[in-house]
């Protein structure tokens, strides 16, 4: 064992207080933290995580942007949009750190204790722990809420604690949670992410219905207000009962959290060019290259900067629905990926500062980068008949183009591929063999995807494909996408530096066809289950490497995206009115969590902000 880890474990005797099974000594352990593979940074005792200001001041605003809107603020059911930032309204059974992969700590829960095979995992609650409305958080409460998610909740929570065969109440402040048998490597830290909400709050109210209520938790923050669709402020809850815990020392420092919503990315920018709201992360390559020109950048009113992510980058692409006939064969799949000339978009919509997405884990150790090594391809040779042989030979790279606008090469590639499944130009448009012309639509929630999608649309034109773009609001563009009913949508999607289940989710065939799940694609392969599964039971982090690597080469060789850019790093700017740690979370940018309204800062921003001639306040 690890010994960090062994550091941070105590042996517990035969029988646990609360009811636990008899176990032989050495059998079970309790921590104040659990992880993936057992390898905690932070020690019991510890005072604070190493990415915060223990002393930071509490007080001020954070003023932040929302795009379109929101209808609900239940945030763990399918129905509805919800508001950004509503998780700061709820706690959980452990808390993750931000410079750790996949490690937990204790919040609602002090403790939790673990058997050796990890076939079960049972969490001490704090009796200390409170609702925001100041009645405790009990056994009772984790058990409603693991069985509303499960039976009434989003469906990616029957997914996460679908391998829960037995939940039990062991005490008033004790909860155990028992796994079907089989390799339960990730499911300790799935169950400390339990979030926890209010039994008593929902007895008479239905949990699978939007509300415009808040509902309650036992979060660093409470709904102050809210207009739907408009705006919603978070404020601080001053007795909060967690504040001075180890894993929130030094957090959560602001006293309102601020979130106006603007129904187009081009206004609210503007309106916070014009001090209307704090802080934005820039994801456009163009407002960032060119639009902060304003007096308030030249002198520093504004700040501008480029932060390391440690991340993996996430996925963006255009996700074609795999559900539909035409797009099922992979030739056809590549030939739309040639059409795509990344080049050309990012030199000249994105000034050049992003780079391909080659793999599904850009940005970090887990893409598959270099040609598979000899442990993926023991992985992969069972499945040689069904996969690409350059699959075992070569990294997938995706098609390029000399940036010129050129795209010839790769279209007659292209239309040579399209022909080979079976598609054919007559007067112009392709058709296939019963005359049926090949048409796609490009769903899209924001107006300003349209420039990124028009170039592609001229290429697939050339190839004698019919295209529209249909932009539809954020509401109904959320339904559409539960319902699979599109042809091609712009997405993107995080990635975990430790995945394990949530992959069938993404990409697993029992999910093609569950509404609300992240298999936009409609991903149905028995190879890609088989390595997921590969990945799910993995024991020690260098065999999940060697999992994700090959389940990364097999779905990029598969074309099921095409894939668009990253470029593993966050663009921010803010009003010079706060202040942070002097070290960064590696795997967030800890504003809303870490940084600070600076007084001073904040005087001198208002003082230069004062018309002229006008007197002083």
């Amino acid at each position: 064992m690890n010994r960090r880890r062994l550091g941070a474990l105590v042996i517990v005797a035969a029988v646990s207080a609360g009811g636990l099974p008899a176990v032989s000594q050495e059998s079970v352990r309790v921590s104040h933290g659990v992880s993936v593979f057992d390898d905690l940074k932070y020690r019991p005792g510890f005072r604070h995580f190493d990415y915060v200001n223990p002393a930071a001041p509490k007080g001020g605003t954070l003023k932040v942007r929302g795009i379109a809107g929101f209808d609900n603020l239940n945030p763990y059911i399918l129905k509805g949009v919800v508001p950004d930032y509503i998780g700061l309204t709820f706690d959980s059974l452990m808390t993750p750190a931000a410079d750790e992969p996949d490690s937990y700590y204790g919040l609602i829960a002090k403790s939790a204790e673990l058997p050796a095979d990890r076939s079960w995992i049972a969490f001490n609650l704090r009796p200390e722990a409170k609702f925001s409305d100041g009645t405790p958080i009990t056994a009772d409460d984790v058990l409603f809420t693991f069985t509303s998610l499960l039976e009434k909740g989003h469906p990616r929570y029957a997914l996460l604690y679908g391998r829960v065969e037995k939940a039990e109440k062991l005490s008033r402040y004790k909860v155990k949670f028992a796994f079907k048998p089989g390799n339960n490597r990730q499911l300790p830290t799935i169950m400390a992410g339990l979030p926890v909400v209010s039994k008593a709050f929902f007895e008479g109210k239905p949990f699978d219905k939007t509300t415009v209520n808040p509902v309650l938790g036992s979060g660093p923050y409470t709904v102050e207000s809210s207009e739907i669709g408009r705006n919603i402020t978070y404020v601080r809850n001053k007795s909060y009962w967690a504040r001075n815990l180890p894993v929130n020392r030094g957090r959560y420092n602001f006293d309102r959290v601020q979130v106006e919503y603007y129904r187009d990315r081009g206004i609210a920018f503007e309106a916070f060019m014009a001090g209307e709201y704090d802080f934005r992360e820039e994801f456009n390559a163009n407002r960032w290259s060119i639009r902060y020109n304003n007096d308030a950048v030249a002198d520093g009113r504004i700040r501008r900067e480029t932060l390391d992510d440690s991340r993996p980058s996430g996925v963006q692409a255009f996700f074609m629905n795999v559900r539909r006939s035409k797009f099922k064969d992979r030739r056809v799949r590549r030939a739309l990926n040639l059409a795509f000339d990344f080049e050309w978009t990012n030199r000249s919509l994105f000034y050049g500062i992003y780079r391909r997405i080659e793999s599904l884990f850009e940005n970090s150790y887990l893409a598959a980068s270099k040609p598979p090594s000899d442990a993926e391809l023991a992985l992969l040779w069972p499945f040689a008949d069904k996969l690409p042989p350059k699959l075992f030979t070569v990294p997938y790279r995706a098609p390029a183009t000399d940036g010129s606008g050129n795209n010839r090469k790769n279209l007659l590639e292209a239309a040579s591929l399209l022909e080979q499944a079976g598609w054919r130009v007559r007067k112009g448009k392709l058709v296939d063999a019963k005359g049926r012309p090949f048409k796609i639509e490009f769903l899209i929630p924001q107006v300003s995807f349209k420039r990124i999608i028009g170039p592609y649309q001229r290429n697939l034109k050339r190839l004698g494909i019919e295209t529209r773009i249909r932009v539809v609001d954020s509401a109904n563009y959320q339904e559409r996408i539960h319902q699979f009913d599109f042809d091609i949508i712009m997405r993107r999607y995080g990635q975990s530096l430790t995945p394990g289940v949530e992959l069938r989710g993404i990409y697993g065939s029992k999910q093609a066809g569950v509404s609300g799940s992240r298999n936009y694609g409609g991903i149905q392969n028995p190879v890609v289950d088989a390595l997921i599964e590969k990945t799910v039971v993995a024991e020690d982090r260098e065999s999940l490497i060697t999992a994700v690597r090959t389940l990364d080469r097999v779905l990029m060789w598969n074309e099921y995206i095409i894939p668009q850019w990253f470029k593993g790093a966050h663009n921010i700017a803010y009003w010079n009115k706060f202040s942070r740690p002097k070290t960064k979370p590696a795997y967030s940018i800890g504003v809303v969590d870490t940084w600070w309204v600076d007084r001073k800062k904040e005087a001198a921003l208002e003082d230069e902000a004062e018309p002229e001639g006008e007197p002083s306040k």
